[in-house]
């Protein structure tokens, strides 16, 4: 369909495909041992099927493997004749022409047949004894090569493929023996039709044992964000990624053109897109253009009884269009029989905007009537959303009003704010073309959270223009398109005088408090002061308590305290008061995070788990979404981190089930916070890739970027740990810095200055947060950076740097830490850390208090944590007489545990030391380990025995399931391996455990 693909804005970095690669692998690793192999990649046209076999040859070793490649070519409808083996052999005999030369020994004149350039092949005819001999002396050939080395043979592109070339790749694919032989073949999926030459072939190898197929799928959300990133060379702006993978659909090459036209400011490459993806359709006959052009008016999909009224054909006539688009895949037949697709978004929207202005009005008016005459056309939720589009493409404004207004209350009730948004805005756009008659007999709308149910008390009940902006304003909030709902709340503020209507006034400007903080353009206190000013003195109102009740969640943020608490308190009477159930758990939740630091018997985490499953309840989508970013939030800050991936995962489940893709973002980041805690770092990086792929405001965008700075501060990327922390900065901005953001940016930065050797700087950055009051508190982030300026205080006592500014720095710390009040057990373990490293930095290591850290965190699940109190022990006992044995035990825990994690930073401190001390570290596997790679990379029998099944594309559940254990402790198996081979992913483990041998035997 798009003919040679030629990538012109390639991502450098390779995405997904773990799975597919895997499989690849192991096919290697079979035939390494000797068991020759063949796969067949299927996938439509784009999908990355070249890319993907470019990284498994990219994994082999040089010297040790021989690749040949060659392409089926397409000429004038007709593929040449022996082309990707012409090609292959050629490579081949100029990689290995003594090899080549002595295994076609006295055929030299047969093998010009396929390499002309060794000279006249003489007369050849086309009979079965001159294929079987070129088909034998092409195998034997193979053979030779592939009995001292791997050898692997690509045929790409073999839909074009003719039939000699067919012929030839079936005898091989039947006819294999012996040898270190992978035969990899690709194929578009998407060109093989009903009536295709291939298929014959493919029927045939599918009965063989030794040839599998593969499919390569789309990209997910999550990998187009990767590409995407790779592409522009920095993560995408949320609705640039919305809209490449909407249109895309998930296929690289789309996904690169797409790119490529944003990069470049034209669309010059996108019709070029367009042009390829028509030539299709021009090929059809002009029945089942029209078809097609029809059914691109429909969306990515028709169900065959609406085409069929539409059209208004004769169904035998309607049917043969239908399968003249289908055989040349621009539809898809829908999995259960109702209707047919698009095969691609891009097609339809191409297909579309093919269509002249009148002929698109006329077909939308046939949809519009067809729906109205038989509304059982479409799914019930469909009807209203697909009249109001319909009717407005016809430009009939009255219908299009009254349907655009109907389809958001519909789309609202589904938890699609995206695309209530769009229809709202509609609405608003036909608001004038219509008459007062039209618009005051519009449905109502139902009025979005504490939205004031009058706008004035002379208005009537009737939909008004200034509601169609409330409940915009609600659903671009809820959608994440932050900045149109500031736009709308300018809009509406502009409209409604405050002394008259100071209720929905107020309302919206609580409504501009929350989108400025979310857009970091203010802290949002002036807003909730002017909403609070206009509802002062008035009668107790929903509105009122909904005012309070963000005054509260403010204070909490940015001051938290005994004041903050005292207007969570009255929020909650005010919300009693008024009869407002949302109101009253926004206000418990508040209250419940401000009490969190100090709830030592738990009852402000039982009150937060009733509020979550009472606003699961109600259904109240606001309430829900608090509810699940908070308690992970709390959780953790309580040490409970297992307890807090629980509920992070069902809050994940909850906001997918509910549209709340931004809260989505806020749950997964948390989640992952709470994973990186219990050492599971690999799975901590997947949560924030699915977090990035899904947030849209800066400000969950700059803590996504913090948390990955400081996942690769840890693993010992110190330079990608500083982009990721300016980026963080830069999306946080300086006008919403709440107190646990600024004291983890702080203690970030201050790390990575000091990994830098920047001292000065870091001592800097800790003192200046100190004057700030940013010491003060929170504890859970508190802590956690007066360790990390003590450490570095520590680390550079005995050297040059100078000790005034490192005293002011311990002075520091020890006064903010006297201040701190531990509360759990994880706070306690802490502040005996602080102290620890406070009295390494002036001198008097104690290794019985490290003794104490080391004991605080080993009972708290908190892997890295225990690794540094174990390097804390070790370290300190070296300053004492005669105990070194104990000493190099310590270290030994240390480095095994940051070994497992991949805490490569801490790994080299550790071994540092050990070399200064002529210390060895025993890092032996358990008695009874085999011996081996595996075992000096620290693998123990069951983590080898998970690593060949993760080689095998085997999924956690799959592996739990294999080896008899929970999916937990398969997922953590599967972390410990990651980290001790230090890679990245499963697909790099695979790919390292193939290299290393770490599979064989």
């Amino acid at each position: 369909m798009l003919g040679p693909v030629e990538n012109t804005a390639v991502s450098p970095v390779f995405v997904g495909r773990g799975p597919e690669l895997a499989e690849l692998i192991r096919s290697v690793q079979a035939a390494e041992a000797g068991t020759p192999q063949a796969l067949l990649l299927r996938g439509e046209a784009g999908v990355g099927k070249t890319r993907l076999v470019e990284e498994l040859l990219h994994t082999l070793k040089a010297g040790v493997a021989v690749t040949a490649i060659g392409g089926c070519v397409e000429v004038g409808g007709e593929g040449l004749p022996f082309a990707p083996f012409s090609a292959a052999l050629r490579s081949l005999w100029q990689q290995l022409p003594d090899e080549v030369s002595a295994a076609s020994a006295g055929q030299k004149e047969l093998l010009a047949r396929l390499m002309p350039e060794l000279g006249s092949s003489g007369p050849f005819g086309q009979g079965d004894d001159d294929n079987a001999r070129l088909f034998e002396l092409t195998a034997r050939i193979l053979e030779r090569l592939a009995s001292n080395r791997l050898v692997v043979l690509v045929v790409e592109d073999l839909h074009w493929a003719d039939a000699s070339t067919r012929h030839l790749l079936g005898y091989l694919l039947r006819t294999k023996r012996n040898g270190r032989l992978l035969i990899i073949a690709t194929y578009r999926s998407d060109d093989i039709h009903r009536r295709h030459p291939l298929r014959r072939l493919l029927a045939e190898v599918d009965r063989l044992r030794t040839v599998r197929r593969i499919e390569i799928p789309r990209f997910t959300r999550v990998e187009v964000l990767k590409q995407l990133s790779g592409i522009l060379g920095a993560s995408p702006d949320p609705a640039l990624l919305n809209e490449i993978f909407d249109r895309s659909d998930g296929n690289a090459f789309f996904v690169e053109e797409l790119a490529r036209s944003y990069v470049e400011r034209a669309r010059v490459g996108l019709d070029d897109l367009r042009d390829l993806l028509l030539v299709r359709l021009e090929a059809l006959p002009e029945g089942s253009q029209r078809i097609v052009r029809i059914a691109a008016e429909s969306g990515t999909a028709v169900g065959y009884p609406l085409l069929k009224a539409v059209t208004g054909l004769p169904e035998d006539e309607l049917i043969e269009a239908l399968r003249n688009a289908v055989l040349a895949q621009i539809l898809v037949p829908a999995r259960d029989g109702s209707g047919y697709g698009f095969r691609h978004a891009l097609v339809r929207e191409a297909v579309s905007d093919s269509l002249l202005p009148g002929e698109r009005a006329l077909i939308n008016r046939r949809y519009a009537e067809a729906l109205e005459a038989d509304a059982s056309l479409v799914r019930v939720e469909e009807l209203m959303t697909r009249l109001a589009r319909h009717w407005y493409d016809a430009h009939d404004d009255v219908k299009a009003l009254q349907m655009s207004v109907s389809a958001s209350v519909e789309a609202r009730n589904r938890y699609a704010y995206a695309e209530q948004l769009r229809l709202l805005e509609r609405a608003m756009e036909l608001w004038d073309r219509v008459s007062d008659q039209v618009r005051g007999e519009l449905r109502p709308l139902g009025h979005p959270e504490a939205y004031p149910t009058r706008v004035s008390a002379s208005d009537g009940v009737g939909v008004r223009y200034v509601d169609l902006l409330a409940a915009a304003t609600v659903a671009a909030r809820q959608s994440g398109d932050h900045d149109r709902a500031l736009n709308l709340v300018r809009s509406a503020l502009e409209l409604i005088p405050p002394k008259r209507d100071p209720l929905p006034a107020a309302w919206f400007w609580t409504q501009r408090s929350l989108l400025v903080q979310e857009l970091n353009r203010g802290d949002g206190w002036q807003e909730l002061r002017k909403a609070r000013d206009l509802v002062d003195g008035h009668p107790p109102s929903v509105v009122h308590a909904d005012v309070l009740v963000h005054v509260a969640n403010w204070g909490a943020k940015h001051r938290p305290g005994p004041e903050s608490l005292l207007d969570a308190e009255r929020a909650v009477d005010y919300a009693t008061q008024v009869d407002s159930e949302e109101l009253e758990l926004h206000a418990r939740i508040t209250r419940c995070w401000l009490k969190a630091e100090t709830d030592v018997d738990g009852t402000s985490l039982a009150e937060l788990y009733e509020a979550r499953g009472r606003a699961e309840e109600l259904g109240s989508v606001s309430v829900v979404g608090r509810a699940n970013q908070n308690l992970p939030s709390t959780l953790e800050g309580m040490g409970h981190s297992e307890e807090a991936v629980a509920a992070a995962e069902h809050g994940v489940e909850v906001c997918r089930s509910l549209g709340l893709a931004e809260t989505e973002a806020w749950v997964q980041s948390n989640r992952s916070l709470s994973l990186f805690s219990l050492g599971r770092w690999p799975e901590s990086d997947a949560a924030l890739d699915e977090a990035a792929a899904v947030a849209q405001s800066y400000k969950v965008r700059g803590i996504i970027a913090m948390r990955q700075s400081y996942n690769l501060l840890v693993r010992g990327d110190v330079e990608a740990a500083a982009s990721h922390l300016a980026l963080s900065r830069r999306l946080l901005g300086t006008e919403d810095l709440q107190p646990q953001l600024v004291v983890s940016l702080t203690h970030y930065g201050m790390e990575i200055a000091a990994r830098q050797g920047r001292l000065t700087d870091a001592r800097a950055e800790f003192l200046r947060a100190d004057a700030a009051g940013l010491t003060a508190g929170p504890v859970r982030y508190a802590l956690p950076m007066l360790r990390a300026a003590a450490a570095f205080e520590a680390d550079a006592r005995g050297t040059t740097a100078p000790a005034e500014a490192g005293a002011a720095v311990l002075a520091a710390v020890h006064g903010a830490a006297a201040r701190l009040r531990a509360v759990f057990p994880i706070d306690h373990a802490f502040d005996r850390m602080v102290l620890a490293e406070l009295r390494r930095a002036e001198g008097a290591d104690d290794p019985a208090l490290w003794a104490e850290v080391v004991a605080a965190f080993e009972s708290l699940e908190r892997p890295y944590e225990l690794a540094i109190a174990h390097l804390g022990q070790g370290r300190a006992l070296l300053g004492v007489h005669q105990r070194r044995t104990e000493a190099a035990d310590q270290l030994t825990r240390a480095h095994r545990i940051a070994g497992r994690l991949g805490a490569r930073l801490l790994n080299l401190d550790i071994e540092a030391l050990a070399h200064r001390a002529g210390l060895t570290l025993t890092d032996s596997p358990p008695a009874g380990s085999p011996t081996g790679e595996s075992t000096s990379l620290g693998l123990t029998p069951r983590e080898s025995e998970v690593l060949r099944l993760v080689a095998t594309g085997y999924s956690n559940r799959r592996i739990a399931e294999e080896l008899y254990i929970s999916q937990k402790t398969a997922s953590t198996h599967v972390s410990n391996i990651l980290a001790k081979l230090g890679a990245s992913g499963r697909t790099e483990a695979a790919a390292m455990a193939h290299r290393l041998g770490l599979l064989i035997g």
